[in-house]
Parts: C-alpha cells; sequence; structure tokens
C-alpha cells in the first residue's frame, strides 16, 4: 500500500534525527558517567558518607531516566518500522489508524525531547528553589498563591521529580503569605526559569459572599540550587539573622521552639526563610543556600562582576506586570503574555499541565519571538 511505502520512508528518517538528538543530549558522555558512579556505590565504605552517596543516588536515578528516555526514542522507531513493513506484507489495511497515531505519537516525543537541547544554561541542569508570594489583596491573593504552590508541586510529581517544603507562612484566614520549595531532578531549573514573574488569577472568589468578580496577583521566584560555595563571597556583616517560630505543617518540632530562620541580605534587601528542618543550625544552613542561590542568579541576569553590585530587584505585584493570566470566569483560559501560548483547560493547568506553556518558552527564546516587554 502506497501509504505504508510513505510511513515507512518518513520513520526511517526519524532515526539519524534521534541519533543526532543522542549527540546533542551528550548520551555517551551520561553513559559513561553513570557506569562510573555506579562503580562507587559497589566500592567498600561508599554508604559511610551518607550525604554523599544521597548525591550520587539522586545523580544515578537522573541519568538512567535520561537514557531510559533516549533509548524508548530508539526503540518506539523500531517497533513502528517493524510495525509498518508487516502490515505493508501483509496488505491489512485494519493497521493503518495504528501506524499513523504511534508516527504522530513518536514524532511528538522527539520534538519534546528537542527542547532539552535548548537547556544549555549554566545552572539549566540543577535543581530549583520556587519562592511564591502573595500580592495585595488579602485572603484572596493569599488562596492564589497557595493555588500556584500546588500547581507546580503537581507538576513535579508529573515529571518524577521530588520536593520538599523549605518554608511555609500561612495566611490570615485561607492560603499562604509566602513559601519556598526545593524541587530536585534533572533539568529542573534549565524548565522552571520561564515561570518567574508575576501571575494573574480573574475569578468570582469564594471569599465574597456578593459573588462579584475579582482580580488578584502573587509572584512566583525561581532560582538555581547552588551547592558551591565559591559560587559567592557573603560576609557575614552583610547579614541580619531573626529567628522565630515555626508555623504550619512541618513535623513534632513546629511551634514548640524559635528554630525558623530569617535571613536578610543588607546591601540587596533579599531576604530568605527556612523552617522545616529539624534545628535552627540545619534551617540556617538551608537559608544560605537559597540565599547564595538568589545572589548567583541575579548576579547573572544583571551581567554583574562582583556580589556587592547587586541591587534587589523589586517588581509590583499588580496589574501590568503578570507574565501569565488565569481565568477561571466569565470564560475558562489560561494565557501566556510572552509567547501568546494558551489553554482553555484550567483544570489540567492547575493540576500541573504546564509542559505546553514551558515548551513554548523555550522554543521561542531559541526563536527570539518572545515578547518581553
Amino acid at each position: 500500500m502506497i501509504q505504508y511505502d510513505e510511513y515507512r520512508l518518513k520513520t526511517q528518517a526519524l532515526l539519524p534525527e534521534i541519533k543526532e538528538l543522542g549527540i546533542s543530549l551528550g548520551i555517551e558522555a551520561a553513559t559513561a558517567e553513570l557506569a562510573d558512579l555506579e562503580k562507587q556505590t559497589e566500592a567498600d565504605g561508599f554508604w559511610n558518607d551518607l550525604e554523599n552517596s544521597q548525591k550520587v543516588l539522586i545523580r544515578t536515578k537522573a541519568l538512567k531516566t535520561k537514557l531510559d528516555s533516549y533509548n524508548s526514542l530508539l526503540s518506539r522507531q523500531d517497533d513502528l518500522l517493524t510495525l509498518i513493513l508487516l502490515a505493508d506484507e501483509e496488505n491489512d489495511e485494519s493497521l493503518l489508524s495504528e501506524v499513523e497515531e504511534s508516527f504522530a505519537s513518536l514524532t511528538e516525543a522527539i520534538e519534546k525531547k528537542r527542547l532539552e537541547t535548548l537547556l544549555s544554561g549554566e545552572y539549566d541542569n540543577n535543581n530549583a528553589i520556587i519562592s511564591f508570594h502573595a500580592g495585595a489583596g488579602g485572603t484572596e491573593a493569599q488562596d492564589w498563591a497557595q493555588m500556584l504552590y500546588r500547581m507546580y508541586l503537581r507538576w513535579a510529581e508529573r515529571k518524577g521529580f521530588s520536593h520538599k517544603t523549605l518554608d511555609y507562612q500561612d495566611g490570615d484566614e485561607a492560603g499562604i503569605k509566602s513559601a519556598a520549595v526545593m524541587i530536585e531532578g534533572e533539568n529542573v531549573f534549565g524548565y522552571l526559569k520561564c515561570e518567574a514573574g508575576v501571575h494573574r488569577l480573574v475569578r468570582v472568589s469564594p471569599f465574597d459572599s456578593s459573588g462579584r468578580r475579582h482580580t488578584s496577583f502573587a509572584a512566583v521566584e525561581v532560582t538555581p540550587d547552588i551547592e558551591d560555595d565559591s559560587a559567592v563571597v557573603i560576609r557575614p556583616e552583610d547579614l541580619k539573622v531573626d529567628t522565630y517560630r515555626s508555623s504550619g505543617a512541618g513535623g513534632q518540632h513546629v511551634n514548640k521552639t524559635e528554630s525558623a530562620i530569617r535571613i536578610t541580605h543588607l546591601p540587596t534587601g533579599i531576604i530568605v526563610a527556612c523552617q522545616n528542618e529539624r534545628s535552627q543550625v540545619q534551617n540556617r544552613e538551608v537559608a544560605m543556600r537559597m540565599l547564595r542561590s538568589k545572589l548567583v542568579e541575579i548576579k547573572i541576569k544583571q551581567h554583574l562582576d562582583k556580589i556587592e553590585d547587586i541591587k534587589g530587584e523589586q517588581k509590583l505585584i499588580e496589574w501590568g506586570s503578570q507574565i501569565r493570566s488565569y481565568v477561571f470566569m466569565p470564560y475558562t483560559l489560561v494565557k501566556d503574555n510572552r509567547t501568546d501560548y494558551e489553554n482553555g483547560n484550567i483544570s489540567a493547568v492547575m493540576d500541573g499541565d504546564l509542559d505546553g506553556f514551558i515548551n513554548a518558552y523555550l522554543s521561542g527564546a531559541a526563536n527570539g519571538t518572545l515578547n518581553l516587554k
């Protein structure tokens, strides 16, 4: 059948595309690194250093996921080609719809994998620290900040990434005033960096007894998790450290001691906080890591030579500064102002279906078509 001949040629043409992707993704280097890490896990005394062993296991898992994902493309291409040849040989028209669906699915998977090659920034491969801040508007804005908090945790779960809440400040009546979460996995910062900005919500507020429509704002910050202490130099005299009692969910130690830490970097006005570790010392270590990550990320954005030159950037969490709008009423639509990408299934988006927005941004950044005004 002529249709099978066409699909055979198109499927065969996918193989060199996949192999080229393998080169761009560094599959050969990843295979060698994985072999080296697996040797380390077999060495005597490997489990004695729990911190290092944990890092090795996380990296091993990430590499296996990357390699399995790539090898799956090769397998699917081979399986599809076999199906086409068999269907053509048997002249079985009933398999044509399966061939069409499989080809469309494979090409879509290849395109998604191609987007990973755009993650070439210095810290794109790092974990990410994502922070949430409610804008003006009281309970309504605080509820919106919590909705965003849940949305990104669901996105992380969909992608198979792990997450850990670092700080969580309850709202006055509902929602949250602010929160910070660490999301760990392959290329997390590369994917999430485009989510930083002000997010706008339009809906009939459940907190308004008159059933009026409200517009609310919340800000999302995304910074790479940076473990290297030499990345920046932070002077002790530039820090103001406060302790306070933890609040919200976090285990038996919460609300019993002043173990939570808030650090203010005086030259920039940047504030970080951590409350969910078991001791004040641990919370301070995590807070310093968060501060270091924020300073490095700002330093990169502002093309500065020294941390001392950083000036904290304060964007108003209000109308006109949003990167994306989420409309629940009078219609349902989520639209990104920078790419014009939109999704009418707002329930799916709030449940973590963000890949379309992220992919559109990465493609736009590569093509120079983003609207960043």
